[in-house]
């Protein structure tokens, strides 16, 4: 059924199935609702108003309980099991004697019910009310289709820009992991190399959510590739990676400044040669360098969220990793995450795993994502989980 079809224009008159084996039943409740300016179709028993609403468009269907052929029960069972229908509302027929039936009808999804003989007033109130309602639910539920086409433009957007390979220098791993959350995010990490043999790695998240999110998230991720490819080869690792952060914040905050979209940037060049690398923290959540002594460092931020004023100070700093070296960017969706009972995984959690880490960059990923998932406990994640590894072996 498509959302058009399904929802009649707001105020407008609809669409009603009479169903009734009484030949003056049906003549008078079409009558009356004509006389309403309403579009009324008729079905003598319950075959005929089955084959009526698998052809026509319904909006309301007035149904008789005692009929020959299938009554009105299995017509309402028929009607609530069908996927395409099951929001069509029914006001069940009745003579006054027969409430258990009614209730019966109620409880297998009846929206009302009228009685023999039929009040016009009371008929005319309740078919109102129930198109009413109908139509509140109708544009509820296209609302939120439109919503879930987003969230899936979304989620596309991210899926696109997010690379199909990583890097993997001789001597080096270079994992990442990305659960997307039902609420669109605007996270993403990168990694790539760079045309003098050092690799660049990049680990964001945009703030917001939805469709424009994801649009920035992209942005940001192919202006951080464009500057790394003009400044990045050739350049000392400091002053290049100092330039790309900047040149990303000002393009952001001159150019979209009214957006008032920003991200928090991780972003380090490595020379895979030496262990060497220079990284700029831009507002993000530490990235943690898990020594092979066992020993854990963080990387605190070096200046603000990128994108959010023109002309912001990010200092870049260097650090070497060592043969046995791990170092872990993640997203605050991993810390942030939520038990039933609402509390956060919290960076303790993460640290218990990072300070017992196996050899291998994917398989810590893997024990985080479990963790963090067995701490959820089925809880609907409130954003993505987004981490990227890198060790040298």
């Amino acid at each position: 059924m498509s959302a058009a079809s399904e929802r009649p224009p707001a105020g407008l008159p609809g669409r009603v199935l009479v169903v009734d084996d009484t030949e003056a039943n049906r003549d008078l409740l079409a009558r009356r609702l004509r006389a309403l300016g309403h579009d009324v179709a008729i079905a003598r028993n319950g075959r005929e108003a089955l084959e009526s609403l698998a052809s026509r468009e319904t909006d309301l269907v007035l149904l008789d309980i005692m009929m020959p052929e299938m009554d009105g029960f299995e017509v309402l069972e028929r009607l609530r099991n069908d996927p395409a229908r099951r929001h069509v509302p029914v006001i069940m027929i009745s003579a006054i004697d027969e409430i258990e039936s009614v209730a019966r009808a109620i409880q297998l999804g009846a929206t009302d019910y009228l009685t023999k003989p039929f009040n016009k007033i009371v008929l005319t109130a309740r078919v109102t009310a129930t198109l009413e309602k109908k139509r509140l639910e109708d544009a509820e539920r296209h609302r939120t289709r439109e919503l879930e086409r987003e969230l899936e433009i979304g989620r596309q957007i991210q899926r696109d820009f997010l690379p199909d390979a990583l890097p993997q220098p001789g001597g080096w791993e270079i994992a990442a992991a990305f659960l997307p959350a039902r609420q669109v995010g605007g996270d993403f990490y990168d990694a790539f190399g760079l045309e003098d043999g050092r690799v660049a790695i990049a680990v964001a998240d945009v703030c917001d959510k939805g469709v424009g999110a994801a649009l920035f998230m992209a942005l940001f991720r192919s202006l951080i590739r464009s500057h790394a490819e003009l400044h990045g080869s050739g350049t000392p690792a400091g002053p290049a990676s100092r330039s790309i952060v900047a040149l990303t914040n000002d393009y952001i905050a001159r150019t979209h400044g009214r957006s008032n979209m920003f991200a928090t940037i991780f972003f380090a060049i490595v020379d895979p040669r030496t262990g060497d690398f220079a990284w700029v923290n831009g507002g993000h959540e530490p990235p943690l360098i898990r020594r092979k002594g066992g020993a854990v460092e963080r990387l605190m931020p070096t200046g603000p969220a990128v994108g959010a004023m023109p002309d912001m100070e990010f200092e870049a700093r260097a650090d070497r990793l060592e043969p046995g070296d791990l170092l872990l960017a993640i997203t605050d969706g991993v810390t942030e995450a939520r038990s039933p009972a609402g509390r956060l995984y919290g960076e303790d959690s993460l640290l218990g795993i990072l300070e017992a880490a196996p050899a291998a960059a994917r398989a810590l990923l893997e024990r985080i994502v479990a963790s963090v998932r067995a701490y959820e406990a089925g809880t609907e994640p409130m954003d993505d989980l987004t981490m990227l590894a890198v060790r040298r072996n």
